[in-house]
């Protein structure tokens, strides 16, 4: 069995206020800082098999803390990386939620393709299928991913087998964890958006 962390990325300046997206030079701020030392502690009694993570820099730093504490290196996958926004990137929210495309990507996200980006289908494989590659390569043991939002949210979505349209409902906040036990292909949710304490028999 393999069991997979699926962890958000930490807090940094864009968080809330602007579509960081695959901006580059989104760094974490020091309360992100502060999250991802947390986050290290954590999960010091899961011993890990590796550690993957987005190339953006706000994932790679996040994974930075855990990755020194089990003397692992961070390996950076691009299909770990966020929703390609297109041009959304870099964009307000407060402007964005004002746009049709807003009520869209809330209602019917199913629907929405991100002009001159990717459709949120399209993502979710992406995404699902680094994840499953992930277990191929680690089919016994636990494997970090560090990503983003709505990746998180697009997987947990397929593993509870609910309608791209049902994925805005799932929450995950920043430097949270989520855990999948995955077996014979069969996965199973044991830890959604959890910041709690961990031992070793997750």
């Amino acid at each position: 069995m393999t069991t997979l962390f699926l962890i958000r990325h930490a807090e940094n300046d864009y968080v809330g206020k602007k579509l960081a997206v695959w901006t580059p030079g989104v760094h974490l701020n020091e309360k992100g800082r502060q999250q991802a030392g947390a986050l290290a502690a954590r999960l010091a009694p899961i011993p890990f098999a590796a550690i993957y993570s987005s190339p953006l820099e706000r994932a790679w730093e996040t994974a930075q803390p855990l990755a020194k504490a089990q003397g692992l290196t961070v390996r950076k996958r691009e299909d770990l990386g966020e929703v390609q926004y297109g041009e959304w990137t870099g964009k307000s929210l407060r402007l964005l939620r004002r746009t049709k495309l807003w009520r869209v990507v809330q209602l019917s996200p199913s629907n929405m393709r991100f002009p001159g980006g990717e459709a949120l289908r399209e993502t979710q494989l992406r995404f699902v299928g680094a994840l499953d590659a992930i277990c191929k390569e680690h089919p016994k043991g636990a494997a970090a991913a560090f990503s983003h939002g709505d990746p998180i949210r697009l997987a947990v979505a397929h593993y509870l087998g609910l309608h791209v349209d049902l994925f805005q409902r799932i929450q995950i906040g920043t430097a949270s964890v989520t855990v999948v036990h995955v077996s014979n292909g069969i996965a199973r949710i044991a830890r959604l958006n959890d910041t709690g304490p961990f031992t070793n028999d997750q």
